[in-house]
């Protein structure tokens, strides 16, 4: 199946939500684990515990294991593949974006089902140029994989690179989800290839309709409500998927509370959804 199709089916048995695994400082202090190795792999197979096979979408912060180096990495590697086959699909945030032969490097490290650290879908950078997305789309279409792909995000200063104009007087946000569209043209339920719209940008005018997914950053402790998300994405409901971690994360290091608050999340996300 391909990952939007399994992405589709994610979010039909479990709910929308992506629970964000971030290893930060802060939060592996407030579990009372030391900012460590031993402490982020104590923190990772929590995450892993309380959310395989309860909730859709698990987003390991690629940056918060980096940190710790190899063995940092190794913790990485493991928590992706004791996700996997679970029923739960592995966003892995790394934001990459290259071109030639390194981006196809780092989507053969991500995206190959067959690579130590595979994940379901990672997230990638456009601002080297459109055609610099070309080796993650492909190598994510071979091995039934996603890619998302950052449109509109809510950092302060996204809208200086964002909001500018091309020449064609299209903005480059525009730009990226009409690339995003013609790669998902015709793919049903829809298609694989994504973009990164976060819940706090106000608003756009831009059509947010890629008939793909949309990774939507920011929702809970950063800000984001349920009403945000209603007036953004109603037209696309069906295809969003509501980040959120520290809200979640709070709730830890007991097992039964992150999966309690990950329901929550859910059922909020739930009721907003339900007639439409």
């Amino acid at each position: 199946m391909s990952f939007g199709s399994r992405a589709t089916v994610a979010r039909q048995a479990y709910g929308p939500a992506c629970v964000g695994i971030d290893p930060h400082p802060s939060l592996l202090e407030a579990w009372g684990l030391e900012d460590d190795v031993e402490g982020l792999d104590r923190f990772a197979s929590t995450c892993v515990e309380a959310f395989a096979g309860k909730v859709a979408f698990a987003k390991p912060q690629a940056a918060f294991f980096e940190r710790h180096g190899a063995r940092g990495m190794a913790v990485l590697e493991r928590t992706l593949q004791d996700l996997r086959h679970t029923g739960t699909l592995t966003v892995l945030d790394v934001k990459r974006g290259d071109v030639d032969s390194t981006a196809q490097a780092y989507a053969d490290a991500y995206l190959d089902d067959d690579a130590p650290m595979a994940a379901d879908a990672i997230t990638v950078s456009p601002y080297l140029g459109l055609g610099s997305l070309e080796p993650f789309l492909q190598t994510a279409h071979k091995n039934d994989a996603g890619v998302f792909v950052l449109a509109l995000t809510s950092n302060p200063s996204g809208p200086d690179v964002q909001h500018a104009r091309t020449a064609d007087g299209r903005t480059v946000a525009g730009r990226v989800l009409d690339h995003l569209r013609e790669a998902n043209a015709d793919a049903e339920p829809m298609g694989s290839f994504g973009a990164v719209v976060g819940a706090t940008i106000g608003s756009t005018e831009e059509d947010l309709d890629v008939n793909g997914p949309l990774l939507v950053p920011g929702y809970g402790a950063q800000g984001g409500t349920v009403a945000d998300l209603e007036r953004l994405f109603g037209h696309v409901w069906d295809a969003i998927i509501p980040t959120t971690s520290r809200g979640v994360l709070a709730a830890g290091p007991d097992v039964a509370s992150l999966r309690a608050a990950a329901a929550k999340v859910n059922d909020e996300l739930g009721v907003a959804g339900a007639g439409r």
